[in-house]
């Protein structure tokens, strides 16, 4: 939705590609921490192994997998900036939208949240 909102195309690859918004890992660790919560209480081991499974998916949704994106912007530039006849010049560009900002993460669980209760 957010490819055919800004840009004013239809993407599918979106719908099952990495990064951008909304963020279907931390959406699925959220729901599974808010379940857990509701059924077996926020006091239990259970709630406790799955917020960490949250938070744990969240830090790299919004660290490793982020750094890793922009990571590959740059290369993809150096590479595209090459020479023609340099071997490299041919080669397929990185994948780019791999982690998310971390107004993405927060905005997506505030969502699934609201969601999950309703």
């Amino acid at each position: 939705m957010n490819c055919r909102y800004r840009e004013h195309r239809w993407d599918p690859k979106r719908l099952i590609g990495s990064g951008g918004m909304p963020s279907s890992h931390s959406a699925t660790v959220t729901a599974l921490a808010v379940a857990v919560g509701l059924h077996d209480g926020l006091g239990g081991s259970s709630f406790a192994t799955a917020l960490i499974l949250a938070i744990i998916v969240m830090y790299d949704a919004t660290g490793v997998r982020l750094h890793a994106g922009r990571q590959a912007e740059v290369l993809n530039q150096i590479v595209y900036e090459l020479p023609a006849e340099h071997p490299l010049a041919e080669r397929m560009p990185l994948h780019e939208l791999l982690g998310h900002t971390p107004p993405q993460v927060h905005f997506h669980n505030l969502v699934d949240l609201i969601c999950v209760l309703c």
